[in-house]
């Protein structure tokens, strides 16, 4: 299965990042991650892109190539996905509330609500 995962700098893109190479090494998926700019981030992209790399140094058994998206984060999320065939969008995000409702951020509410491609939501 070829994934893309789209990865901001927030906590929660972080720990989709663990769990999306934990799985790509058990599955043998194709990983691409892609960091876009998160206003909502304390972290610039090139951080981001240099901690994912390190990441997926550090894990060994996955090589997923590492792309920098520009324009609204998701937007390109959306259209990278679609344009280059992938079969899934693995996105961090959704703590649930006091109410038991899901709440998300703004990239992954764009991303679930524009994409013709399957969304994973990581929580």
């Amino acid at each position: 299965m070829k994934k893309l995962l789209g990865i901001g700098g927030s906590d929660d893109s972080l720990k989709a990042l663990e769990h999306t190479l934990s799985r790509a090494a058990e599955t043998g998926d194709e990983l691409v991650v892609a960091v876009v700019e998160n206003p909502d981030s304390a972290h610039d992209a090139d951080e981001v892109a240099e901690h994912v790399r390190q990441k997926v140094e550090e894990h060994g058994e996955v090589d997923a190539e590492v792309v920098r998206l520009e324009g609204h984060p998701g937007s390109a999320l959306v259209e990278y996905a679609e344009s280059e065939g992938f079969d899934e969008i693995v996105l961090g995000g959704g703590e649930t509330s006091a109410m038991g409702k899901i709440q998300m951020g703004h990239i992954a509410e764009f991303v679930l609500l524009n994409s013709h491609v399957n969304v994973k939501l990581v929580r």
